[in-house]
């Protein structure tokens, strides 16, 4: 009858292995060129990652966004609060500005506002135009490869 889970339910099963070509493959290696050539703090990139991935309900996303985070000597207090990071102490003012922007940024679905001015300018306080432009490339690669592994039904931790 094949392996369950804790509730019984039988686990996702892939679709594909990938559907990345070599010319999509060294597209996406251009861009993480550019947003790590950015000057962002790599820790930073790591939880506008981990929590765009958390808001789509990616899994290997998360798994790998936990993993790199931890090899940039993330804390595993901090990882655990990620989805929660308003309601803690654990997170810098200008981590909580690329936070909130990454969740702006992710929850454009169904009329919801997007990227208030507000939001905007709390950033770009912390962060100059290089440094917005890689958030944002971060940001938008993220949820490029959530949307992905949703379609072909990737799973954590199987190729990561």
């Amino acid at each position: 009858m094949g392996a369950r889970n804790r509730r019984g339910a039988k686990p996702m099963e892939a679709r594909m292995k990938s559907v990345a070509n070599p010319d999509v493959i060294t597209g996406i290696q251009h861009l993480h060129k550019a947003i790590h050539a950015g000057g962002v703090d790599p820790l930073v990139l790591e939880l506008v990652h981990l929590r765009a991935s958390q808001i789509n309900g990616c899994s290997p996303c998360v798994f790998a966004g936990v993993q790199s985070a931890k090899k940039h000597g993330e804390t595993e207090e901090r990882l655990h609060n990620v989805v929660a990071w308003r309601e803690t102490p654990f997170f810098t003012e200008q981590e909580r500005a690329a936070l909130a922007l990454t969740e702006a940024a992710t929850r454009i679905q169904d009329g919801a506002p997007g990227v208030s001015d507000e939001i905007w300018d709390a950033a770009a306080t912390h962060f100059d135009e290089n440094q917005m432009s890689a958030i944002i490339l971060n940001i938008a690669i993220t949820n490029f490869f959530n949307r992905i592994n949703h379609t072909i039904r990737e799973q954590a931790g199987k190729t990561w």
